[in-house]
């Protein structure tokens, strides 16, 4: 989705006469938002709470990843997509034959960001989930992190000497050991993609 909004807006002002009025909605959508409780409203209004769309949808183009592919994008030079247009090539095949495969360093580094943005969105569990079996793995262990100090707090005797043995700051560093195995495993995976001027070997002489 987010290559499908960053891919027209990558064009010219020629090509897209309405680019500078999206790009300039976008910039001020960046900066500005309406808060938590109308993205509330929102999400419960479409019937997405207890769902996993719910995690999903409200984020799923990230205005920020949109504008890295795009000026990406604007970095291919112009000359392979008047090439392709030549030989009778359509702009879907443009896309997905000579942007996406040159665009690999940034397509990595987007989605790295969005891994990382869903992965530690906690808060988006516990607003949107009214079950806990329906929390994502991160509001689980906030929440066991959060009844781990609220048992200190309320003075229980039984529950504090249970605590003693898992203290708040070990259930911290499990929490942030466990939660940062998946990235570990996929960032190898993305690493060699973050190299640049890989757009450079494409152009034939």
């Amino acid at each position: 989705m987010t290559v499908l909004v960053a891919y027209p807006l990558s064009k010219s002002d020629q090509a897209f006469p309405a680019r500078r009025y999206y790009v300039a909605y976008m910039l001020v959508v960046m900066l500005f938002n309406g808060g938590m409780m109308p993205s509330y409203f929102i999400v419960a209004k479409t019937g997405l709470i207890d769902r996993l769309s719910a995690l999903l949808i409200p984020g799923a183009v990230p205005i920020f990843s949109c504008i890295v592919l795009m000026n990406f994008f604007r970095g291919i030079p112009v000359s392979l997509e008047e090439a392709a247009l030549f030989d009778g090539a359509s702009q879907p095949q443009i896309l997905t034959r000579i942007y996406l495969p040159l665009s690999k360093p940034s397509l990595a580094t987007v989605a790295l960001f969005s891994l990382i943005g869903h992965w530690n969105a906690w808060l988006d569990g516990l607003i949107y989930s009214n079950h806990t079996q329906n929390y994502p793995l991160q509001s689980y262990l906030q929440t066991l992190v959060a009844s781990n100090t609220q048992a200190m707090l309320t003075g229980d005797l039984k529950s504090f000497m249970e605590m003693m043995d898992v203290n708040d700051t070990n259930m911290k560093a499990a929490q942030i050991f466990i939660s940062i195995i998946p990235l570990m495993a996929v960032y190898p995976f993305l690493q060699k993609y973050f190299t640049a001027g890989l757009t450079l070997d494409s152009v034939k002489e």
